[in-house]
Order: structure tokens, then sequence, then C-alpha cells
């Protein structure tokens, strides 16, 4: 067994709405069938006793290997707390290799668990060991290390459950929600409104209890400390036990609380010094540790902090009784888990000196012996929910702490005794103010309810009507695409939206180009989502990005298929009839929203099949008002566009709406039948988003579809009086239309000059040449830049036998190089000839003969 190309599908795609990875799986004969190698099953389940049932309810037949390394790679994830549930493997039309798709939450953990899957079935195989424990716990550390940690993940669910999508930018915690102009963007517990201000005053403790005290809000006395003499200077000058901490730190690091010796404020000034170069010295304030949360103008969660202890039972010695608890599932390293490993260091054994103790003491039985004051869980710390205890005049004040600082998320650090009584009344006082406070104490308290943070920050960040989502439409299909984006885009821009696009020709905002080349895939629309002056999105979807990648988006407003033809790349990537192409095409009307539109050519009858899978509603198109489709579609009360006495009609029940072919310039008064249906498509699709009629005719009206707006899409140009088209056709569903459009157009000789891609089919190029010979008078062959794989001379072979037997072409030449087949054409037409141009390199081609109509 082999595996090859392994992808990640990050967005849904052809084979499920999860991210997958997806591998090339080779098999020898023998492998097709598990039953064919000795011991293979009974060796797997010594290896693996959970991988599960090997041979589906429903199925017969051999399993092959692929199919074992589906089941063992989702397995593998499941066991190690992945919350996984889907796999499939296919076989493809080629014996002995499939496709195996496995779903995952972090791509790293799912490429690693199809690694060891192999290993594993590699081991059943030969009869060798496999250290399933070991390969568990490193899928569990990966998982660990590169999933989101707690805060930022309650925070991304709580948006998943509003239906709001995010997107991570980076491995940590930066994360985007929403779309374009309506995104909003966190990390961890910070959001875009943070000010860079308001996080520099946090991390100032001396400045912040100035502005804390200046606010009226209680706050223990101190000053900074320039050295471990100044420190006990200071700490005499107060004249009671101290704080000592970091001038400029966070979670807890550095702090040491309930110094009361010289001995200890050296460790505890060393400590804060390796976080910070200056120190700070506060009163120590009896009582209780509290972190009361606010979020906007609220305090939505309160929990008292306890520092990290052990109780002794009169047998174990002080270090033995913190491995005892450190023992505890919950606790970890870092902040994966809901608790921290209690630390065992030298602030923790001058903790212990204070109380009489040293590591290797054995506390007598109900002994509290506290390891450290400090109180994070960061430290090993413990809390215990207090929301619904908290005084709502001591919740103001935590509120006009953060205000006062300016944080929009705000933990405010109290010490008191208690939070039943105004803060006046309990003598404590905020200790400090956190940017970025750390939720896990609130949303897995040690003891207590969770609360709800996630909902709380991402109701503070989107209106209750909001959900981050612009107006998004995906257009696939064989031919057509490209104009039909630009056509929605255009009209959409005429609403006055600032539109995002991403076709063939690259990627527009606002009609500015950002990026050239071919676009249509799903890096280049997730660069548009990421756009903030981006208030509408229109996407050219390709079959080669859904194959590879999947869609950049979780679902779409509207999506649009032009039709389903014998068009490009069929043979690869195991797409090798019309119905797989259909397949693929699909996934975007697979995931209109719940109230969203698919767009679907009603003459096309595969394109007809594809309403049964759309969740939302659907809007049939054709040419033919009489089509049976748009007839029985109309009679049920839904929205159908056809053509009707020279009028693109949109109709739904009764109502009309109309506009005259003539007032579309693309469809060149009603002539051109593809430009059409590209029309009515737009118009179907920009209805779907509620753009009034008024706006729709006047962008329809003001589309101009030349070498500038749609490039290599049937631009007209006028050549010494004869008529020159230029377009990018490249199939021969394209081809026929090409055709049927130019044979509309009058003209005494017919000359068309044409290339074939190489990665094509060979029957496919040879049908394009085919059609052209019956159509023109002259052909001029020529080779492409680029052969895609094919020697020299293959394609244009594939032509000449295209040709053979060609009913009109009474002159056939091969040119080398694409711009000398043009000028050799051009030489050639004379005043009232046509001659169809099939270009290659759009712009350059375009340009040279835009220069070529100029002289």
């Amino acid at each position: 067994m082999e595996v090859s190309r392994v992808r990640a599908l990050r967005g849904p795609n052809l084979w499920c709405r999860h991210t997958a990875i997806e591998a090339i799986v080779s098999c020898t004969e023998a492998e097709s069938s598990i039953l064919n190698i000795p011991g293979f099953e009974s060796h797997l389940r010594e290896l693996f006793p959970e991988v599960g049932l090997l041979q589906l309810a429903g199925h017969t037949g051999g399993v092959s290997l692929a199919h074992v390394l589906q089941l063992t790679a989702l397995r593998l994830q499941a066991q190690s707390g992945c919350p996984v549930t889907f796999s499939r493997t296919a076989a493809t039309l080629e014996t002995g290799i499939y496709q195996v798709v496995i779903q995952y939450t972090e791509e790293a953990v799912g490429r690693r668990a199809l690694e060891l899957a192999v290993q594993l079935c590699q081991a059943a195989i030969s009869h060798s060991d496999f250290e399933l424990d070991a390969a568990l716990r490193e899928l569990k550390d990966l998982d660990e290390d590169v999933r989101l940690g707690p805060s930022t993940g309650s925070i991304v669910d709580a948006a998943l459950a509003r239906g709001i999508p995010y997107r991570r930018l980076t491995e940590g915690s930066l994360v985007q929600f929403g779309w374009g102009s309506r995104q909003r963007r966190i990390q961890a517990a910070e959001t875009d409104r943070s000010g860079a201000i308001a996080q520099s005053i946090a991390q100032d403790k001396e400045l912040t209890k100035r502005l804390l005290d200046a606010a009226g809000v209680p706050v223990p006395i101190g000053r900074p400390a320039n050295n471990v003499d100044d420190a006990w200077k200071a700490m005499q000058e107060i004249d009671a036990p101290v704080v000592v901490k970091p001038q400029d730190g966070n979670q807890g690091k550095g702090v040491t609380v309930n110094v009361v010796t010289r001995e200890h404020l050296k460790i505890a000034y060393a400590a804060a010094a390796e976080i910070s170069d200056e120190v700070l010295i506060e009163r120590y304030i009896p009582g209780h540790d509290f972190r009361l949360l606010v979020v906007g103008n609220k305090m939505v969660a309160a929990a008292r902090r306890d520092p990290p202890l052990v109780i002794g039972d009169g047998v174990h010695t002080v270090k033995e009784l913190v491995d005892i608890v450190n023992s505890d599932p919950r606790r970890g390293e870092g902040h994966a888990t809901s608790l921290t490993k209690i630390r065992f260091d030298d602030i923790a054994i001058a903790r212990l000196a204070v109380q009489g103790y040293t590591q290797d003491s054995v506390p007598v039985k109900g002994a509290r012996v506290v390891l450290r004051n400090n109180a994070n869980l960061s430290t090993g710390g413990t809390a215990t929910d207090v929301t619904d205890d908290v005084h709502p005049h001591l919740a103001a004040s935590a509120v006009s702490a953060a205000q006062m600082i300016g944080l929009d998320i705000c933990g405010v650090d109290m010490v008191c005794e208690n939070v039943h009584l105004p803060m006046e009344e309990l003598g404590g006082g905020v200790v400090e103010v956190n940017a970025a406070p750390g939720l896990r104490m609130h949303l897995q308290p040690s003891f207590g309810k969770g609360r709800a943070v996630g909902e709380a920050i991402i109701a503070n960040i989107f209106d209750s009507s909001e959900n981050g989502r612009i107006p998004l439409v995906a257009v696939a299909g064989t031919n057509g695409k490209t104009t039909t984006v630009r056509l929605i885009a255009h009209i959409i821009g005429c609403q006055g939206l600032r539109v995002g696009m991403t076709n063939s020709d690259g990627v527009y905002v606002e009609g500015k180009r950002i990026d050239t080349g071919d676009c249509s895939g799903p890096k280049s629309a997730r660069n548009i989502l990421l756009h903030p002056d981006v208030d509408a999105a229109v996407f050219e979807t390709a079959r080669g990005g859904v194959l590879r990648e999947g869609l950049a988006f979780d679902r779409c407003n509207v999506a649009v298929v032009t039709n389903i033809g014998m068009g490009d790349h069929l043979g690869l990537s195991y797409i090798s009839t019309v119905e797989d192409l259909a397949v693929v095409k699909r996934v975007v009307v697979q995931n209109v929203a719940p109230n969203g539109m698919a767009v679907l050519n009603a003459a096309d009858p595969m394109t007809v099949k594809m309403a049964d899978s759309c969740p939302g509603s659907v809007t049939f198109f054709a040419q033919d008002p009489h089509n049976s489709i748009i007839a029985t579609h109309r009679a049920q009360g839904r929205r159908v566009v056809y053509v009707d006495n020279h009028q693109i009609v949109a109709a739904q029940s009764g109502a009309e709406l109309r506009v005259n072919l003539a007032d579309i310039p693309i469809t060149r008064k009603g002539t051109i039948g593809f430009q059409i249906e590209n029309a009515m498509a737009a118009v179907a699709a920009v209805w779907a988003l509620d753009i009034d009629w008024l706006t729709i005719c006047k962008g329809l009206a003001t589309f101009v579809n030349d070498a500038q707006t749609a490039p290599g899409r049937f631009n007209f140009f006028d050549y010494r009086g004869a008529s020159v088209i230029a377009d990018y056709g490249h199939n021969p569903d394209a081809i026929l239309a090409l055709v049927s459009a130019v044979e509309t157009i009058p003209a005494k000789r017919r000359f068309v000059v044409i290339s074939g891609a190489g990665d094509r089919r060979d029957v496919d190029i040879s049908r394009q040449s085919e059609i052209l010979g019956d159509a023109f008078d002259e052909i001029i062959l020529y080779q492409d830049q680029c052969q895609r794989g094919r020697a020299d001379g293959e394609v244009l072979q594939l032509l000449q036998k295209g040709l053979v037997n060609a009913k009109r072409a009474t002159k056939i030449d091969e040119i080398n190089g694409e711009f000398v087949a043009i000028d050799t054409a051009l030489s050639r037409i004379q005043e009232g000839d046509l001659c169809l141009i099939l270009i290659d390199q759009v712009e350059e081609a375009l340009a040279h003969i835009a220069k070529r109509a100029a002289e």
C-alpha cells in the first residue's frame, strides 16, 4: 500500500461539509481484500482493540486495505479526543487506486493520524509491534498544541452558535469573525476595540493604580522599587506585609503576596525582576482574591481564586502531596486544561519556610499547606464561581475600573473578605486590571457553575441582529462563469456597495484589480473575505479549487450554475465523465444558506437535478418560456427567468418584471444566445439579493463587454471594416456557443484562429476543430505557449485530426506562435469579413489586437 497526494480540504467539499484529509491510496491485488492477508485483522485488533467494525452493515465483499486505513486514521483521532465522525473510501476507475477521506478538526492532527494509521496497518501486515499509547499521546499532545486555547475557543464556539463565520489568521489565537467590511477580530480575550494605549496602561501597574485612585476606586498603597534594598525600604514604609509584582507583568507571573521577611522579599524580588526591570511593592490586603470579568459595560462573571495548596494526611511529605494533586487529569501544563499543575520552585519553598515546612515535611492530617499566596490558575490555583453573589455596587466598581483604563474586556482583580457588600464596607481594594484576561476560571471553575463568557464577548462584538456576513454569490458551471460573475458584480456595485470579485482573470475590489492570473480558487476568495473594504463578494468557483481545497466559505447567499457540458479537465483528478463534473459543480448548491437561493439552468438536465440538493430556494432560468421546468416552477409560485417578446422576464406567481434585450449591450440586441443566458443568470442572482429592479436594469444597460471590462469574453473589434472577435473559449460546448453567436453576424468570408489546451482530453481537442471546420472558410492553427504536458506538435496533430472531414473549411494553415497567427489572419481579412480569434495569452493577445485595430 502506498499513499500519495495528500490534500487538506479546508472547506465544504466534494465529500462532506467538514474539513477533511484526502489521500490517494494504491493497493496491490492482494490488498484489495484483507482476507488475502494472513492474520491481518486479528493482529490489527491486538494492536488497536478500539478500531471498531471493519465491515460496515449492508456492505458485502472484501474490505480493502485502503478502507482499513480510513477507519484506523479516524479512530486514532477519536481515541485521542478529537470530535471526528466522518470518513469515506471510494474506488476510482483505476484498479487498486482509492480516494480516502478522513475528517479532521486540526489539520496537523489529521495528517499525522493518517501517517500513524499507515504505520499501524503495516505493523498488522508484518505482525510487528505498534506503540498505540505513544501514538495516541502524540496525537493528543499535538492537538493541545495547535488547537485554540479555552479562552479563544469559547468565543469561537459562541460565534458558531450564532452562525458567525470565523477564520484563524495565525497558528496562535488571532481570529477573524465575519467577512469583509463586517469583520471583527480578536486575539484571545482581546478585541480589535481593545486599544493599544489601554493595554499599555494595564501593563503599567503603578499608572493603573494612579488612574483608578483618581476614579475613586480603592487601591493598595505602594511604590516601585529600584533594587532589593529599595524594596526593603518600601516594605518598611508600608509597615505591613506586602505584595511584590512586576510593574508590567501578566497572568500572575512573578507575583508573590504576603511577604513578611527580608529573606522572603529577596526571593520575591528576584522572581519579579525576571519578568520586568521595574518591580512594584504594595501593601498586602488580607482577604480572598477575586477576579471580576467585565465585558463592555457589564460584569458578566466572577470567581474566587484560591492559592495552590495541599492538605496534609499525616503520611506523605509536602512534595509527595503536590505530586498527588498534580496527577489529577484536569491539571496540565499551560492553559489547555481546566487546571494547571502546581509549581514546586523557590517561591514555593520560601512560602513553605514561612509556615515552618520544608518539601520533606509530613504535615499532620487536615493541615492546609499553601505553596504560594498568588492565586492565579496559571500557577496552580483553583477557582470557585461567585457570580451570583457579587453586590451590584461591587460590580459597578469593577466596571468603573475597566472604563477608566479604557478596556472593553477586562479582568479586574480585587482582594476583600467577600463579595456580598460594597467595596467601601469591605475595606478591600483593586490590586490589578488585566487586558486579555484568561477565561478558564469562568468557563470551567474548580467549583461552582461555568459561565457563558464567550457568548457575552460575542454579544458585545456583534449586535443580536448581526452575523458578520456580507452578501456572497458563488458562480459555477462549464461556460459563462466569468462574464456572469462580472455582470453580477457590476449590478451590485450599481446598488452602491463595494464589491470584491474573483474570476479567472484576477481579484478585484471596487473594480480595481489587486491580483492577476487565474484566481477562481478558494485562496483568492478567502483574500476577498479578509478585505475590510468589501461589502459584497462574487466568486467564480472553478472545479479545480473545489477538488484541491474545498470552498472558501461555509455557505453562500446565492449559488449560480450556468451549465454542465463537455468542458474543462475531464480525465483529471478522477473526474472522468460529465456526470462526475456535475457532482463537483453541485458543491456550491449544496452549501446555499437555508434562506438563500440557487440559480439553475432549466435547459440543462444535469443542472436541473441539482435543485434537490439545495437547502434554500431555487430560481430556474431558460430562454424558452415554454420549457417544462420553467412552466412547472412558475405554476408552483416560484421564481423563474426567461425570454419573451425580446425581453428578459423575471416572474413569480402572477408578477413580472421585464427588461428589453435591446437595452442589454452584451446580448447585441438579443442576437448572442450565450450572452442572453449569462444575463438571465445574473438577473436571477441579484434578484435573489433583493436588489431593486431599476438598479438591475441600470446595471444591465451600463455593463460593457470590452477587453478592459471582460477580457477574453466575446470582445469585439472593428478592423478595417471587418468584424474581429476575441474569445477565450476552450472546450467543445464553448465553441458551439461561439459558432452560434458569430453566425448571427453577417460576413463575406469567415476566418478562425485556434489552438488547444494540452490538459484537455484528445477527443475534446479534436472536437473543437471539427466544429470550426464546418463553420469557417479559413482556419489558422497555432500552438499554445505552454503545452501543459503535451509533446511539441501533439496538440496541432489533434486539431488537424478534427479537420479531416471539414465540410466548409477550404484553407488550413499551421503557424508557429500566437501573435504571428493573429497577424496572419488580420493580413488576410477584408472589409465585410469576420475573424474569430481564440486567444491563449489573454491580456497580451488582446493588447496586440487592439494595437493592430488602432493602426
